[in-house]
């Protein structure tokens, strides 16, 4: 396990090593989640791709930190983890609130970003009463109270059977969250609007959708990619929220070719 002292907390991450003639992955986990959900797009990366996957704070093994959390806080984490890396010009891929992540690093740190892959994720997600709603839930009776809507949005019926050991694994993972660094992140997603930011962005970007995914649905993702000049769209059959746990051979798919024709393109212009 790796971990690095980074801004007021301890950040969990791992560094996976490759060619140096490929661009470096980024990958920003979902509210609720650690960077487990990305196992199994990155082991069918692996040795083809250098890629960097971390815990954000309050989340999976990183420090909680102090209270408020902005989303430039968790901007500020990521840039200051690929700074110390030594990351630059690397494919950004968040999920959900990591993709609002990844918009925010774009438009705070235009220099780390050579491209955008944006998975079930907006400009802007939900409303200020959705947020505080939820905050107050967890505040009163813990996420355990709203897991099963949670989860809901996350996954599709099909995931959900009961007799799906994975589904109860996943459960679990959203309960163990840290309750603060669940809540900060939610104040910091229902304060975050890149509508405007989105207009500028200027790298390749591709916004990716599960199908059935109930958090951010299709429509609201493809407002997104209309809103950024050039961005693809994709929609991942049989998925909702989490793409890389439902269909992670379907999105690793996506992504690569997404990658080859961001390669490709710049050669052409070299």
């Amino acid at each position: 396990m790796q971990f690095a002292r980074i801004n007021d907390v301890t950040l969990h991450y791992q560094i996976i090593g490759a060619a140096n003639d490929k661009p470096v992955l980024v990958f920003a986990n979902s509210l609720g989640t650690d960077f487990r959900i990305w196992r199994d797009v990155i082991v069918r990366f692996a040795g083809d791709f250098a890629m960097v996957l971390y815990d954000k704070r309050g989340h999976g093994l990183s420090d909680v930190g102090d209270m408020p959390y902005s989303m430039d806080l968790h901007v500020a984490d990521l840039a200051g983890l690929l700074d110390l890396l030594a990351v630059k010009q690397a494919v950004i891929c968040g999920l959900s609130v990591g993709g609002l992540i990844a918009q925010g690093l774009y438009a705070a740190r235009p220099d780390l970003v050579r491209a955008l892959a944006l998975c079930d994720t907006a400009h802007r997600i939900g409303t200020a009463d959705l947020w505080n709603t939820r905050i107050a839930a967890i505040e009163e009776n813990g996420i355990a109270s709203i897991t099963d809507s949670i989860l809901e949005r996350w996954f599709t019926p099909a995931f959900r059977r009961p007799e799906n050991n994975a589904l109860h694994g996943y459960r679990n993972m959203l309960v163990r969250q840290p309750e603060a660094g669940y809540t900060g992140t939610c104040a910091a997603i229902r304060d975050a609007d890149f509508t405007e930011a989105a207009k500028r962005i200027a790298v390749p970007t591709i916004c990716i959708v599960g199908d059935q995914d109930g958090s951010t649905p299709p429509d609201v993702v493809l407002s997104t990619a209309k809103l950024i000049p050039g961005a693809r769209y994709e929609v991942i059959k049989d998925a909702g929220h989490i793409p890389c746990v439902e269909q992670p051979e379907m999105l690793t798919a996506v992504l690569r070719a997404f990658i080859d024709t961001v390669l490709s393109g710049e050669k052409a212009h070299e």
